[in-house]
């Protein structure tokens, strides 16, 4: 897999795609189809337009194994997770990370674990930077 970062924009229709990709490789579409299908209800004809779409972005690709086509990832999740993430902190919050945490931290959204877990990584951080 590649670690690029600068893949194409992709939807949330083909996230939703890429994400059932992600759960288990190679995949053919009718897996895929079927993984999709466990949440809510997706036409073949769509699914196989969205992995045509992800392919010609290059986040995904193909291994034609007699009729059927074998779909991998080209993007580790982790990797599109931080671009993403980067990506969010930047559009919203000028690229700054205290913002979003505090909008959580004021709406009650975070809970004692996230607490706990921030705390630990702003620990690790320290140790690393200083």
């Amino acid at each position: 897999m590649t670690t690029d970062t600068e893949k194409s924009d992709i939807s949330k229709t083909e996230f939703e795609v890429l994400d059932a990709l992600w759960k288990k490789f190679p995949a053919t579409a009718s897996e895929i189809i079927q993984r999709l299908n466990q949440n809510k209800t997706w036409h073949e004809k769509t699914v196989k337009t969205l992995l045509s779409r992800l392919v010609k972005k290059q986040v995904i690709d193909f291994n034609k194994q007699q009729r059927s086509y074998l779909y991998f990832p080209l993007v580790e999740r982790s990797t599109y997770n931080q671009k993403e993430s980067k990506s969010l902190v930047s559009r919203l919050f000028g690229g700054k990370v205290a913002p979003l945490v505090a909008g959580f931290a004021h709406s009650d959204a975070l809970s004692k674990e996230d607490v706990d877990e921030l705390k630990s990584l702003i620990k690790q951080w320290e140790k690393k930077n200083d």
